[in-house]
């Protein structure tokens, strides 16, 4: 048996069932999908300008961008319709602060996720003990979750301004050719953003994520374990003596009042029987004396 199979056996990867560890593989893939699709972007529009001369008119003008996006370095160059010559132009813009902002909160959310990770699996017992671990994981998730709400944002704004600065119909407007008259100039197809789109939702997913991580790491904490208690349980109250309080004993009947005339009952002091009380009183002894 291997290395990792010994340690499934061991049950020290059950911390990856628990929310706990779940959210950290989460936010391990979202941050790799966040970085990737921001970083590793390339795009690129196309443009024409048709002159009244045939001859000088250029109708595919490429401009190739990438991250980060620093498109004031970005040249292209478009005909003058005034000859063979040609005038360079450069786009309009730095969007390369919030692009390489959100890339370092993505690569550094996704070194750390990694090593909790690690922690969680080899190490969970150090990371409880004296309550020191779950203190700092609970500071480090606040701050890249407030980082995360900062980048994303910041990087929608710069995304919003990128397509703006390579809006082809706008980068057009630069060109003093295309006011001459008898000039054409058009759009042949624009950058396709769908990449910077979904790094922006994924963006927002972590700060989902994040956030709703932060709940998990604070009840490592124990800081709420004294508000979760169960409230003490109260003492049973003994059970009311109803024989008692149905006045069957002698207790019950000098409480409501009634003295027992044992001489009543056919005995007298001296031990002798004597007639019953409902004789004394002239009740009838035998049925020959009704008659």
């Amino acid at each position: 048996m291997d290395i990792a199979n010994q340690l499934v056996a061991t049950g020290q990867f059950r911390i990856l069932k628990v929310p706990l560890g779940f959210m950290k593989i989460l936010q391990w893939v979202f941050a790799i999908f966040a970085f990737s699709t921001c970083g590793s972007y390339e795009g690129s529009f196309r443009m024409s300008v048709q002159c009244k001369n045939r001859t000088e008119s250029n109708l595919k003008i490429d401009v190739d961008f990438e991250y980060p996006f620093r498109l004031h370095q970005v040249y292209f160059d478009a005909p003058t319709c005034k000859g063979e010559q040609s005038e360079r132009f450069f786009l309009v813009g730095d969007y390369s602060s919030s692009a390489e902002f959100f890339v370092t909160i993505a690569v550094f959310a996704f070194l750390y996720s990694m090593a909790a990770l690690s922690i969680y699996v080899f190490a969970f017992e150090k990371y409880r003990e004296n309550n020191k671990g779950p203190l700092i994981d609970f500071g480090v998730t606040c701050v890249f979750t407030f980082m995360w709400l900062v980048s994303s944002s910041a990087w929608a704004k710069g995304l919003s301004d990128v397509k703006t600065a390579t809006d082809p119909d706008k980068v057009l407007e630069m060109i003093p050719s295309c006011d001459l008259e008898g000039s054409t100039c058009k759009e042949v197809h624009d950058a396709k953003m769908s990449g910077l789109n979904t790094s922006v939702a994924f963006g927002f997913l972590n700060l989902i994520l994040w956030l709703g991580n932060i709940w998990f790491v604070f009840k490592e904490t124990g800081i709420v374990a004294p508000f979760m208690r169960a409230p003490p349980a109260q003492e049973k109250q003994p059970a009311p003596d109803t024989f008692g309080q149905q006045g069957y004993g002698q207790e019950g009947y000098a409480q409501q009042g009634y003295q027992p005339d044992y001489n009543q009952q056919g005995y007298n002091q001296g031990g002798e029987y004597a007639q019953p009380a409902y004789e004394q009183q002239g009740a009838p002894t035998s049925f020959s004396n009704q008659m």
